[in-house]
This record gives C-alpha cells, sequence and structure tokens, in this order.
C-alpha cells in the first residue's frame, strides 16, 4: 500500500521585486531561512531528502547549499531541480511521491529565486523551429489568439491587488512568513488606483494589451513545505494537508501559458473531484491574460472568490522558480491555518510548453 504525503508546516519570505531589499542575498541563503522556520515549528522531524526548485540559479547544488546554512546535519541530502516557473511545485511534486513510494517518511521541499543575481539572458526553452517565446510574448499572442481583451485583463489584474491588500489589512499573511533581516512583510502589496490600468502602454507591442499593470513584477523570495508519511503526522496529532494527486502536462511551446489546463484535467481525473469540489485554487499570475485563457478552457469565472483569494503573483510578484511553492503555502495558510475550506488546487504555468498541477485535502485535527 503507498503512504499517504502530508504537509504539516508550510513557510516563506516576504516576496520583493528584484533589485529591491534582498537584492544581495542569494537564492540558496533565501531558502535557508525558509528551512529554518520549518525545523523550529516541527523540530522532531529531519528530514530524509531535501528539494529545491530554482528557474535560473547559480548552477552546483543552491539546494545542498541551503539545507546546509539552515543546520540540518551534513546526513541530509539535497538536490535542486528545474522545472523554470513550476520548479517549486514540481519539487513538492517529487517529494511527496519519494513519500507515497516509501523511499521516505520526511521530506522538506520547495523552491527560491533570486532575480536580482541571476545572469542576464536564458537558455532556450524549446527548439527554435517553434520559436521559443518569452512567456511575455508568449501572452500577447495567446491574448490576441483567444480574443482576451485588454478590459478583461485589466479587470483581473485589479481583482488581484484588491484581494492581497484586504488579506493584508486582515492579517491573514502573517502566520506564513518568515522575515529576512529587516525585511518581515511583502513589499508591494497596496491597493492600485482604477485609472492606473488604462493609462499603461503595452509591454510588448505599440498596440498590445500586455501591459506592467496586468502582469506579474519579477521578484525575489522563497517558500517550503515539510511533508511527512501520514503515520508521522498522527503521532505528532496535527493538522495538515494530504496530497492526493499531482500532474504534469505538455502543450504547444508557442501557447505556454495553458499549460495548467490539462494538468488540472489530469489531477481532476485521478482525484475523481470536480472544480465545485474545491473550495481553494492557486494559479501563478505570470499574466492576467494567461489566467483568464486558462479559466475559460476550465469553465471558471474570473471573478470566482476561489480563485487567488487573497491574490496572486501580478500584486505579490513572480519569484520564478518559487511561485509554485507559494501557492501551495497559500493554501497551507487558508485550509489548515484558518480553516477556510478543505481541498484545494496549486497550478502553475510553464515557460517552454508545459504545465503542472497539485491538489490537496485537509486532513487530522
Amino acid at each position: 500500500m503507498m503512504a499517504t504525503p502530508v504537509i504539516i508546516a508550510a513557510r516563506r519570505t516576504p516576496i520583493v521585486s528584484a533589485h529591491g531589499p534582498l537584492a544581495a542575498i542569494p537564492a540558496s541563503d533565501l531558502a535557508a531561512h525558509v528551512w529554518r522556520a520549518l525545523r523550529e515549528e516541527r523540530p522532531t522531524v529531519e528530514p530524509d531528502d531535501v528539494l529545491l526548485g530554482m528557474a535560473r540559479g547559480p548552477g552546483g547544488n543552491p539546494a545542498r547549499v541551503s539545507t546546509l546554512s539552515a543546520g540540518w546535519p551534513c546526513t541530509v541530502p539535497a538536490a535542486t531541480i528545474d522545472r523554470q516557473c513550476g520548479a517549486g511545485l514540481d519539487a513538492i511534486c517529487l517529494a511527496a511521491a519519494e513519500i507515497a513510494s516509501g523511499a521516505a517518511t520526511a521530506v522538506a521541499a520547495g523552491g527560491a529565486e533570486s532575480a536580482s543575481t541571476a545572469e542576464p539572458g536564458r537558455a532556450s526553452f524549446a527548439p527554435v523551429e517553434f520559436g521559443d517565446p518569452d512567456m511575455g510574448p508568449a501572452a500577447e499572442d495567446l491574448a490576441r489568439l483567444r480574443d482576451i481583451s485588454r478590459g478583461r485583463q485589466d479587470d483581473y489584474a485589479r481583482q488581484s491587488h484588491d484581494r492581497a491588500a484586504a488579506a493584508q489589512d486582515r492579517d491573514l499573511l502573517a502566520d506564513e512568513l518568515v522575515a529576512v533581516g529587516d525585511v518581515a512583510g511583502d513589499r508591494r502589496i497596496k491597493r492600485r488606483p482604477p485609472e492606473l490600468f488604462p493609462r499603461a502602454p503595452g509591454v510588448f507591442s505599440a498596440d498590445g494589451t500586455v501591459t506592467a499593470a496586468n502582469s506579474c513584477p519579477i521578484s525575489d523570495g522563497a517558500a517550503g513545505v515539510l511533508i511527512v508519511d501520514d503515520d508521522v503526522r498522527v503521532r505528532l496529532g496535527v493538522p495538515g494537508l494530504a496530497v492526493r494527486a499531482w500532474a504534469r502536462a505538455g502543450v504547444d511551446p508557442r501557447w505556454p501559458g495553458v499549460g495548467p489546463t490539462p494538468a488540472v484535467l489530469s489531477v481532476l481525473q485521478r482525484t475523481g473531484w470536480q472544480l465545485d469540489d474545491i473550495d481553494r485554487i492557486e494559479i501563478t499570475e505570470a499574466f492576467a491574460a494567461q489566467v483568464l485563457a486558462v479559466l475559460d478552457d476550465l469553465g471558471l469565472e474570473q471573478h470566482d472568490p476561489r480563485i487567488c483569494a487573497e491574490g496572486g503573483a501580478i500584486a505579490f510578484g513572480h519569484p520564478w522558480g518559487a511561485s509554485g511553492a507559494v501557492l501551495v503555502v497559500r493554501l497551507f495558510s487558508a485550509l489548515v491555518r484558518q480553516s477556510l475550506g478543505r481541498r484545494g488546487l496549486a497550478t502553475c504555468a510553464i515557460g517552454g510548453g508545459q504545465g503542472i498541477a497539485l491538489a490537496v485535502e485537509r486532513v487530522g485535527p
């Protein structure tokens, strides 16, 4: 019988704009802050492995650096995972697979990114015959292909900012945060005036609809979780999020923004759930156009209160390889810490034409 993987702790650093207050801190150090917080929260659980997702790392094995910096013993191994913007979520899926297979009883997993220290340029997402588009131009092309208007994109972006500001005002984010030096909270969250959105020019073409106002800012940050066999959770007597299914999918590299659609459908098939059965849905908001295309595919309404209920990357920022892990931290806060539902879904689009999704369910006292 396969073991049930359960997330029993989840934390993240503040998310701040690249070249801002965390600019001098490498991604491995950002991750180490998260691992230390998880160690303090569950001091009796030592991981059998540590998996860290990263999209634009410095090479080597930052996961191992972060693990040792966090104070776990030399006997704890670690690996760095690269699935670009889905790397942090993929690390969590891989950790769940280790638990489910019986290869481990506890794994720390997440993502970290220091866009501030990343080398300029990027490696290819896809062969040149596919065009190998950056995510921004691909979102612009997707908006044209799907006839997603500038008004819809701006409306969704304004919603993200408003929801994030409301969450911060209600102190719904504090318990998931771990300070990095004197940076104790997210720095970008604030309500944006409605007139800001229609004034913003197109970023990728003069007549484009994708703008800085309806897109995510490039950011620094880290997030992680501690996953254990459910028998460990029961012995500890704590609640958690059981990982019920995960899936990856490939799509045409020219339209990477729709990658979440087949991944989500696969997860729903594996769990037997319907979208109406899910209380919280978190999606990496790289671009409003991309999110709206996925919501249209899935038959979801853009103002659905379950979708990025406390705002998303458009408001907080997008620390590339960490963003998928941030989604799971958000689900843990909502479903476990705040008991705002039972079932959750996290999903990301990935450069090069991929998607990833994870389904979780609250268990325990």
